[in-house]
């Protein structure tokens, strides 16, 4: 299992950054955009939409590596003062309503997809994209996102359930103070 989570990982920090590319590419995109009204009065036309179409698919490719790397913001002030039992099924608890809440979010992504290439859905601006091509990959995110998720739950329950609270923290838990350290130096 912790194989297939670790190549999962690595899928994952791939796709985050071909987010952070796109991030990047719409930034120099915009900034041209800008440059181009400023000094020569004209437009690219569709600097925005290919930036919005950009970020949101960034975003959600970075989803599956930040829970790999527990980097989601957690409220914990409390919840390290927890036995390590019990700070584990209220971590497979958390984990459980994240996932779920993405599986359905993901779902409804599925379903718009499918009717954007049922309808042939083309973006209401001059551009006239067709709106596959940014959903389809915004939905691949979606999709790793609830993979991860699972992957991790499961491998964390089988951590749980052989009495390796230690390890299912090292998968699911709030990252310690050390731990937070050592990713900051490497």
């Amino acid at each position: 299992m912790l194989s297939i989570i670790a190549k999962a990982h690595h899928v994952s920090r791939v796709l985050a950054w071909i987010g952070g590319a796109l991030i990047l590419g719409s930034a120099l995109l915009v900034t041209v955009e800008v440059l181009i009204r400023k000094f020569l009065g004209t437009s690219l036309a569709g600097a925005d939409e290919i930036s919005g179409y950009a970020f949101g698919i960034a975003t959600t490719l970075g989803l599956a590596f930040a829970l790999f790397e527990r980097a989601h913001i957690r409220v914990d002030a409390l919840f390290i003062l927890l036995p390590g039992f019990l700070r584990a099924i209220l971590n497979l608890l958390g984990l459980a309503l994240l996932v779920g809440f993405a599986a359905i979010i993901t779902v409804m992504a599925w379903q718009m997809v499918g009717d954007t290439l049922k309808h042939g859905s083309h973006s209401i601006t001059p551009m006239r994209t067709p709106l596959a091509l940014p959903q389809i990959p915004w939905l691949a995110g979606w999709v790793l996102f609830v993979v991860a998720g699972l992957l991790l739950f499961f491998g964390a329950l089988l951590a749980t359930l052989r009495g390796d609270t230690a390890s299912a923290d090292r998968l699911i838990g709030v990252k310690t103070l050390d731990e937070q350290i050592d990713d900051e130096r490497a």
